[in-house]
């Protein structure tokens, strides 16, 4: 069994330190295990948080991508298949207590399920959430279908 070192702060015992950096640690393990790829001595793309939703109208996506600007940004849509990548730029501090929040290159792929009209596609980002409204092509909207006598 490993015991973990107390700091002290002012005469007190503080644990709480210790317990930060094994939290840390064991992030960046899941995070090796569940698809980041170290290559070339680079962190592989990792995926942001998102929402896909549907209206009659259109799908609507939303993508957590706090610190990028519209310019590290690139999105595609391949018939179906629409693809978000990225990279958002890691800020140097001059003391860094805890890094939780995720930098470097990303990327999200995710299938639409219907049809879609790729020429009236809309991006826009606004306070760090990329929301992406993707037109259905005119097949894939529901019609009302009149019931005869």
């Amino acid at each position: 069994m490993t015991m973990l070192a107390l700091h002290r702060r002012g005469g007190e015992t503080y644990p709480a330190r210790e317990f930060e950096d094994v939290y840390d640690r064991l992030g960046q393990l899941m995070n090796a295990a569940l698809g980041e790829f170290v290559e070339d001595g680079r962190m592989g793309a990792w995926m942001p948080m998102a929402d896909i939703s549907e209206t009659e109208e259109s799908y609507v996506v939303e993508i957590d991508v706090p610190g990028a600007s519209k310019n590290q940004i690139d999105v595609q849509l391949s018939e179906r298949e629409l693809i978000v990548t990225g990279e958002i730029d890691e800020q140097e501090r001059e003391r860094r207590h805890r890094k939780m929040r995720r930098t470097g290159r990303f990327e999200l792929r995710a299938m639409l399920p219907g049809d879609v009209d790729a020429d009236r596609v809309d991006a826009h980002l606004c306070d760090g959430v990329l929301t992406i409204t993707i037109p259905k092509a005119a097949a894939a909207k529901p019609r009302h279908i009149e019931v005869s006598v």
